[in-house]
């Protein structure tokens, strides 16, 4: 069984197996109970393994269905980091912070201590409103 490397096309991995089997896609479509369309466009990188082409590919050659949903998506990764526009863009997203609150008690207390705050600061503009809270 062919082997997939980091940066293997979904494409040519198919057709290393077509090869290595003695098939045509012809007759790979037919025993996936897929249309010639499906095969050719994966073989001429029109198309993609999707889920159930994963499926099926996987029990047709022996392997898993991840084997060949990992080659399709470590191509769609490599294409796309080495898109510069896109990945200035995902660079530009902010990272995600945890916030420690355990327990509702913590919460309230929290909640309360920002509204003490909002207080204070109103306090100090002259002519602002007193922020309302829970008493």
């Amino acid at each position: 069984m062919p082997k997939k490397t980091k940066s293997q096309i979904p494409g040519a991995v198919l057709q290393s197996f077509i090869d290595e089997y003695q098939i045509n896609a012809f007759s790979l479509s037919k025993s996936l109970n897929v249309t010639y369309q499906t095969i050719t466009n994966i073989l001429k990188e029109k198309g993609r393994i999707t889920v159930p082409i994963a499926l099926r590919l996987g029990k047709f050659f022996g392997n898993s269905p991840k084997y060949w949903l990992d080659i399709q998506s470590s191509a769609e990764i490599e294409k796309l980091t080495s898109n510069k526009k896109f990945i200035s863009a995902v660079n530009s997203i902010p990272k995600a912070v945890k916030t420690k609150v355990k327990t509702k008690k913590e919460a309230v207390k929290r909640k309360n201590n920002t509204l003490s705050e909002k207080r204070k600061k109103a306090a100090k503009i002259p002519g602002a409103k007193k922020a309302k809270g829970k008493k």
